[in-house]
């Protein structure tokens, strides 16, 4: 008999039975026979798992830093849109503000995208190659478009609210001149800029992002609009506001909506993380602020004081979103069950539906 390091995990024999004559019984098959190895099957019924219950894929070493760049990002790109809108409707407070608040979001993000990647250089980087099939290569070049058009606009605001004292000499018409188109061309990347940081955590093997790449991005753009919204309510005269109200109503319903749908197309394991613990939490009171920061927008929101705490509940609503998406999709990557039931109900799916015969799937 061998002997194992590995012998203490095998499960215990059974009792083995004696005859009345004293003779043990031989085999351990039904009706007494078998194939007289007079021994406990060494294979057990599998169960699917891992090697001693360690996760299947690697967690994303992600942190809050990154988490409060997909909230900043939707911030800026919303706010893009909403100064698009001062723009073209004589709305110069709401112009202002919402480029101040846009380019203020783009660079708290960097600063944070910048810290996760622990040095500045590795963004430059990324900006050697142009790879259309890479989200992250995609980002930095829609980040970079727009921080280019947003810079423009900035700095066009910033020399009118000090009066033309800026030191810009022969610079200042050509700036005024494209100040205009500027503020166009950042608003065509804001949907994007929104949009591209659920298409970054979808394309990973982390199990809750990637059943939910079909729909994550339309919450992370209606989470933007909610975030943007919101704070345009606060720095604005309601007299302005008009747009943004309208926005934020819309983004309400279509959080509600996007999330309801993406849910109910994910697997329901890979959805639970979603619902349980910190997460399930987080994106619960989301839903909760969202809501309330809808409802005060449309009963109230002609009211400074209410337009002001709505629009603080939608910009909280939307940074429970990408926090508690993230933190959702890190958990579901710890437990190897969020990885291997959803494979599984995904080889009995195409096995119902008749495919037998490709390299995923036997007939077995």
């Amino acid at each position: 008999m061998s002997l194992s390091e590995f012998d203490s995990y095998r499960p215990p024999e059974p009792p083995r039975r004696r005859r009345r004559d004293g003779a043990r019984r031989r085999g351990t098959g039904p009706g007494g026979g078998g194939d007289g190895a007079r021994e406990m099957p060494m294979v057990p019924e599998p169960e699917f798992t891992s090697y001693y219950g360690r996760p299947v894929v690697k967690p994303a070493p992600w942190g809050h830093e990154v988490a409060a760049y997909l909230f900043l990002g939707g911030v800026a790109g919303g706010s893009a849109l909403l100064a698009l809108g001062g723009q073209l409707t004589g709305r110069d407070a709401l112009r202002r503000n919402a480029r101040l608040g846009s380019v203020t979001a783009l660079a708290l993000g960097g600063a944070a995208l910048v810290k996760d990647l622990g040095r500045p250089e590795r963004f430059l980087h990324m900006l050697r190659t142009f790879k259309p099939t890479s989200p992250m290569s995609m980002g930095t070049w829609i980040l970079s478009a727009f921080g280019a058009g947003m810079g423009i606009t900035v700095a066009a605001e910033a020399d009118r609210m000090t009066g033309s004292r800026l030191p810009l000499g022969p610079l200042r018409p050509v700036l005024r001149a494209v100040e205009g188109p500027a503020g166009v061309e950042a608003a065509v990347f804001a949907g994007p800029l929104a949009a591209y940081t659920a298409v970054l955590l979808a394309d990973t093997a982390t199990p809750t992002w990637n059943e939910a790449r079909e729909d994550l991005a339309f919450v992370f753009v209606s989470s933007a609009s909610l975030a943007s919204a919101g704070l345009a309510m606060i720095t604005t005269p309601v007299d302005e506001t008009g747009p943004a109200r309208r926005l934020a109503v819309l983004g309400v319903v279509g959080d509600l909506v996007a999330t309801r749908v993406m849910e109910h197309r994910m697997d329901p394991v890979a959805a639970e993380p979603l619902h349980e613990g910190k997460p399930g939490a987080m994106l619960a009171w989301s839903e909760r602020l969202a809501v309330a920061g809808g409802l005060g927008t449309l009963l109230g929101g002609r009211h400074r004081a209410v337009a002001a705490v709505s629009g603080a509940a939608l910009l909280a609503a939307s940074a429970l979103t990408r926090f508690g998406v993230l933190e959702a999709g890190l958990r579901s990557a710890e437990d190897p069950r969020y990885t291997i039931e959803p494979q599984k109900n995904r080889l009995a799916a195409r096995r119902a539906a008749g495919i037998t015969d490709d390299s995923i799937t036997t007939a077995g």
